[in-house]
């Protein structure tokens, strides 16, 4: 059992700028989740590790006490690959969901999703608020997750409730306001386990980091990317239309490689970021978000071309498309044909207790 007096030599390494190893980060961890230490020390903890910079061992180990402590674990029963896509959050320009709205358009396409995301920590909408807002059922247990991604190719796994990590994650999350390892470390603690993902990550200099502890712990591929603004210093956690993207991406043999995206080369327009910024009202930008899947956002504006390029880059690690381009005129497609749009009803009717009324909430969209 770790003592109040080792935890604080942790703190304390930490602000003095030194790192933990994969197994200090999980004892500590481990630590956190049992409340084993006090809440004073545990905040502490997790603003110094931030503030130092998280390494991919302090990662590994975080997400390695979440897993095996506090995750659920499911099994979607489909005898195919599931593939999951994310943001760390922490970044310093908020969007609106671009993540969500790509992985619809994914699963229109055929990929199955198993997301796993929060409610707004440092966003002005999370992954599980605007779900919620759509009609989804975000306080479903773990199985009816897996099921809906059986049936209607998507699903998504609420990262604070209790049906999904019951020991102790909800607790911490509701109770800091500030990005932390577990924007990382907690998002790949997801129930399904998937071996594909694309994952968005706050800054730079975490893109090596992040795919390094997604192959260390069994994904056979992935893409970790940030994007950037021109001119602003300021960046997101999702592939930009606002700048160049940086990117990693890991192969099946194992091995990653780095690349630029750059808006003009794919054949898009350098947007200004002020268009991708969501409303400041979650019943206004859960309207907005519908228009842009059935195809009522201006098809060469800023939302609708950050949506395309996002989604390819998930049908192309899932092997659905050779090039992004590819991937963009794909997902072009299957938003202007409806495929996405149905996707998103059938996804609302089944990740639903009620499905009548999560439809209900839907339909109160569209006008």
């Amino acid at each position: 059992m770790i003592t109040d007096k080792t935890f604080g030599t942790w703190i304390t390494r930490l602000i003095d700028r030194q790192n933990l190893s994969r197994e200090e980060a999980r004892e500590a961890f481990t630590t956190i989740l049992n409340d084993g230490t006090t809440a004073m020390q545990q905040g502490a903890f997790l603003a110094a590790l931030r503030a130092k910079g998280e390494t991919e061992a302090e990662v590994a180990g975080a997400w390695e006490a979440i897993y095996t402590l506090d995750t659920v674990k499911v099994d979607t029963a489909m005898g195919l690959p599931v593939v999951e896509n994310s943001g760390t959050g922490m970044d310093s320009f908020k969007t609106f969901n671009i993540s969500t709205a790509a992985a619809i358009v994914a699963a229109a396409v055929g990929v199955s999703m198993a997301r796993h995301g929060a409610r707004a920590i440092t966003s002005v909408c999370g992954t599980v608020d605007m779900a919620e807002a759509l009609g989804v059922d975000v306080e479903c247990d773990a199985n009816l997750v897996a099921r809906s991604i059986s049936s209607a190719g998507i699903g998504l796994f609420n990262g604070m409730s209790p049906n999904i990590h019951p020991k102790a994650l909800g607790r911490i999350l509701s109770q800091i306001h500030f990005g932390s390892t577990l924007n990382i470390a907690a998002s790949l603690a997801n129930p399904a386990m998937p071996r594909i993902g694309v994952r968005g990550v706050y800054a730079r200099k975490m893109i090596v980091p992040v795919i390094r502890v997604m192959k260390a712990i069994g994904y056979a591929r992935a893409i970790v990317f940030h994007g950037a603004v021109d001119g602003t210093g300021k960046g997101m956690d999702e592939a930009s239309v606002c700048g160049p993207t940086w990117c990693a991406e890991l192969t099946e043999t194992g091995e990653f490689h780095e690349y630029q995206l750059q808006p003009a080369k794919l054949g898009l327009a350098v947007h200004d970021p002020a268009d991708l910024a969501p409303e400041n009202d979650l019943k206004r930008e859960s309207k907005r978000f519908v228009a842009l899947i059935q195809g009522r956002e201006n098809g060469t504006g800023a939302r609708r071309q950050a949506l395309e390029l996002n989604a390819a880059l998930i049908l192309k690690v899932a092997g659905k498309v050779d090039t992004i381009p590819e991937g963009m005129a794909c997902a072009a497609r299957t938003i202007d044909d409806g495929k996405a749009f149905t996707t998103l009803e059938g996804w609302v009717a089944a990740q639903n207790r009620q499905p009548t009324d999560g439809l209900a909430r839907l339909r109160g969209l569209l006008d």
